[in-house]
């Protein structure tokens, strides 16, 4: 059992890594030579300032008697500049924000193991195409961009990371700290002739992020006054460094200025998926070589109401998508387009002449171009050329024919011509680079379900042999393990070679390669035996069983599924004949279920902390309350609490081992440690989840051994061994919230390695306490372990398959993204319980004995 369990742990391993050579690489190239626009740039320098965390609501929308939060920024967009809404994209957190602003590409898919302060692969920046470029603000943001510029022309300022405390009495002195450093910049600049003359020369760049409304919108909500305060010092404060800024150049009129904002935030407090609310922020540009203020007096092609909600609809509004400001601000100041740019450039905010927009938009074009020529050269090098096949809509005859053509159009003045021929290339560069980028994913993909599919038989013909009535055929078994080992190796040598031309990864010798000997040891036991009789006590349990596998892959999409499914659970002590012998436990188990149904009809996230109902539950209920209050009055987290929190969730897995073996004393210790820990990290009505969770196992329990009395000792080994599993599966779904304030009673510092750490301990209680049960369970009826768990590894694999043909790589971010989590999820339950069952292993049979009696030798 051992040797399997390590085997079948490699494999799933290697498939949970697949994920990510097939579709978690990362899309960009290196070796691309920069281009910039050849003509006099309307602007010397830039002022970037972005709001983190802003919605487009918040900053747009007018205040009930018609005046403006943001007065300044209101009269820029009725007057001197151009308005609109960025769009941005899944994942809405604030690395990926600032490097699609700033470099103009989206998150790079391989970041998803290295956190959020640093772009895994190094990549090209406005800053770092900058001859200078000076930055104030949060110590997560700002050395990612200065570790990545060619040079040292980026500085940055910081305050220290501990000043981002969500329990902070005032977050908005994150932005009064960076605009007092700006201003005392400047001040300093006048009396610094080396500082001052390096301030005077083009292509400069000065940004401003602002933390403290994504900070207070965390702690407060974007509704709350905190919030909506902190914008209107953010546009006071604006409005005083940009009168600073233009005294310092003396008004010279070639200082560029952008507004925006990385990504939104929720009613509740959150960011990092794909609601409009997280997506949508505003953008205001304006400055030299920025269109001024347009009036409209036709409709505007927006359909979502925010014109007329906002009271903007008789000014022009243009939309972007995040990644295209970054070409917009290199062009105002004359800077290459960053290499790895995947952004159009907005020409309806540049104010120039149509040469120099369709300068513009061929530089972008030419630099897309470089990069779709690149992903080329590299897929045609590891590839045969026989099976090479080249994106038929940009060949290279049709590239030089794009490039040439544009450029004659430039020099006969047909600006409008050249533009739309330009963002026709760029739209088809995108394509390629995406075509070229998936060029191998079919036959990664192909080799993965191979290797899933033989698994999965493999295990089946496992489970056949303890539960089957067998027929052996020597004579036929040595013919087959001879034709089937010659076959194998062929395959493997042709694999092998294969992938040795083509100069392949060594991931992909793996993937193609595990197939093999897996379905050897297929092909090996199919034969080796004909079944006879397959014994399977209970047929409409395992009727049943197989109803229950269709909700729980649907739960992914409605997670009301499983209140359904656990309604149908309920039904199965009526169902199979256990009511008319244990009615008490039979009517608990009814009860039981239907509570426990509740849960996934609640929120998991955008619901307010409801601290009077986890009162109810014991003594740990008083530390999130006492912090609740603590954090309501501003007075931050107290440090009492910390170290309760603390100490109890370090204590939750050890305190159990010091009780007695006995299954229900254990049980309950484990039950009541781990319930404890849970209560800390809920804000609400979830805090009943676990208490719930557990009554309902204790109840399972008594079930089963109801049932073994009920059928008699004889027949033990036979006890549902289908349905059984499909119990635990349903039971294995845990139904937490993701509130951010759910980690409050640990720390209100942002942090986000351990803040994610504690919900995902959050996530593993449920599994804890429903693998114990599933231990007990076995350990109480005498079933085989192995045949159960084989079960549960079977079903979660073919759950595992189906959402590996769920994932798609097209619609919107938030499907993709959706589609990936899912598979992802499914095979790290798979792994995680094989790993699970060797700690509950631990919990429910091993004691850590402190101290020993001494022997007394006289009474």
């Amino acid at each position: 059992m051992i040797t399997f369990f390590v085997i079948g742990l490699t494999v799933h391993v290697v498939f949970f890594i697949s994920i990510f050579d097939i579709y978690f690489t990362s899309p960009l190239v290196h070796g691309m030579t920069p281009h910039s626009t050849p003509l006099e740039p309307p602007a010397s320098r830039l002022v970037l300032v972005v709001a983190d965390g802003l919605r487009a609501d918040s900053l747009f929308t007018p205040l009930p008697n018609g005046s403006s939060r943001t007065p300044y920024l209101r009269g820029i967009i009725e007057d001197k500049g151009t308005w609109g809404v960025s769009h941005t994209r899944v994942p809405t957190e604030s690395r990926p924000g600032h490097v699609a602003l700033i470099a103009g590409f989206y998150e790079d898919v391989s970041a998803v193991a290295k956190g959020w302060k640093e772009n895994p692969v190094e990549f090209d920046s406005v800053f770092n195409e900058s001859r200078h470029t000076w930055c104030w603000g949060s110590p997560d943001i700002l050395p990612m961009f200065a570790k990545g510029a060619s040079g040292d022309h980026v500085y940055t300022h910081t305050y220290p990371a501990v000043e981002e405390d969500f329990a902070s009495t005032d977050a908005s002195k994150l932005d009064s700290w960076v605009f007092t450093q700006v201003k005392s910049f400047f001040k300093s600049a006048q009396s610094n002739s080396t500082l001052k003359a390096s301030l005077w020369e083009d292509k400069n760049v000065f940004f401003l992020h602002l933390l403290g409304i994504d900070t207070n919108g965390h702690a407060h909500r974007p509704m709350s006054q905190e919030y909506l305060d902190n914008i209107g010092l953010v546009d006071a404060g604006l409005a005083e460094v940009v009168s600073i800024i233009e005294d310092f150049f003396d008004n010279d009129g070639k200082t560029a200025y952008v507004f925006t904002s990385d990504h939104g935030m929720t009613n509740w407090g959150s960011h990092g998926a794909g609601h409009p609310s997280e997506t949508l922020t505003p953008l205001v540009a304006w400055g030299a070589g920025v269109q001024k203020a347009k009036g409209v007096t036709e409709p505007q092609p927006y359909n979502d109401g925010f014109l007329q909600d906002w009271k903007l609809e008789h000014l022009r509004r243009v939309d972007v998508s995040q990644a295209d400001i970054a070409p917009l601000m290199a062009s105002l100041i004359g800077v290459p387009i960053p290499v790895n740019s995947v952004g159009v450039l907005p020409l309806l905010y540049l104010n120039n002449s149509e040469r120099f927009k369709a300068e513009s938009m061929y530089t972008n074009a030419i630099q897309v171009l470089e990069q779709f020529k690149m992903k080329m050269m590299q897929k045609k090098e590891t590839t045969l050329s026989f099976l090479f096949t080249p994106y038929q809509l940009l060949t290279e005859s049709k590239q030089a024919e794009f490039t040439q053509k544009a450029r004659i159009l430039i020099q006969l003045e047909k600006y409008e011509d050249a533009i739309s021929l330009c963002q026709s290339l760029i739209s088809h560069s995108l394509e390629g680079l995406v075509y070229y980028h998936t060029y191998d994913r079919f036959f990664l993909g192909c080799s993965v379900v191979l290797g899933f599919v033989g698994w999965t038989s493999y295990v089946v013909l496992v489970i056949l042999k303890t539960h089957a009535s067998l027929n052996r055929h020597p004579n036929l078994t040595k013919q087959v393990r001879i034709y089937s080992r010659l076959l194998c190796t062929c395959v493997a040598v042709v694999i092998t070679v294969f992938l040795l031309i083509q100069r392949s990864p060594i991931t992909y010798y793996i993937y193609c390669l595990l197939p093999v000997p897996v379905w050897y040891s297929v092909l090996k036991d199919a034969q080796n035996f004909t079944c006879v009789s397959l014994t399977v006590r209970n047929k409409p349990g395992s009727c049943m069983a197989v109803y229950f596998c269709c909700p729980q892959v649907v739960s992914f999409f409605h997670r009301a599924m499983l209140t359904v499914g656990l309604a149908v659970l309920s039904l199965w002590p009526f169902l199979s004949g256990l009511f008319g012998k244990a009615k008490s436990r039979s009517l608990s188990w009814l009860v039981g279920c239907l509570c426990l149904a509740a849960f996934p009809l609640m929120p998991v996230v955008g619901r307010e902390p409801n601290i009077h109902l986890m009162l109810l539950v014991a003594v740990c209920a008083y530390v999130p309350s006492l912090t609740h209050s603590s954090l309501q009055q501003k007075r931050g987290l107290p440090l009492l609490n910390q170290i309760i929190s603390w100490s109890t969730l370090a204590s939750s897995i050890f305190v159990p081992l010091l009780s007695s073996t006995r299954l229900f004393h254990r049980l309950l210790s484990i039950f009541l440690s781990l319930t404890s820990t849970y209560l800390l990290l809920s804000t609400g009505s979830e805090a009943l989840f676990p208490p719930v969770l557990s009554w309902l196992m204790f109840v399972w329990i008594n079930i089963e051994q109801e049932a073994l009395l009920a059928q008699g000792m004889s027949s033990r080994q036979e006890v549902e061994p289908l349905f059984f599993p499909f119990h635990f599966l349903y039971f294995c779904f845990p139904l937490p919230s993701f509130d951010p304030a759910s980690v409050y009673c640990f720390l209100t510092v942002f942090n986000p390695f351990i803040m994610g750490g504690l919900m995902m301990w959050k996530v593993i209680i449920p599994f804890i306490i429903v693998m114990c049960t599933f231990e007990t369970i076995q350990v109480a009826t005498q079933l085989s372990s192995r045949s159960l768990f084989l079960i549960v590894l079977v079903i979660s694999d073919l759950m595992a398959l189906h959402f590996f043909f769920m994932v798609q790589d097209y619609g919107s971010w938030l499907d993709i993204g959706t589609s990936i989590s899912h598979y992802v999820i499914v095979m790290s339950m798979t792994i995680f319980l094989m790993l699970l069952s060797v700690v509950t292993h631990v919990l429910t049979s091993q004691r850590l004995v402190l101290w020993r009696q001494r022997k007394m030798h006289f009474p």
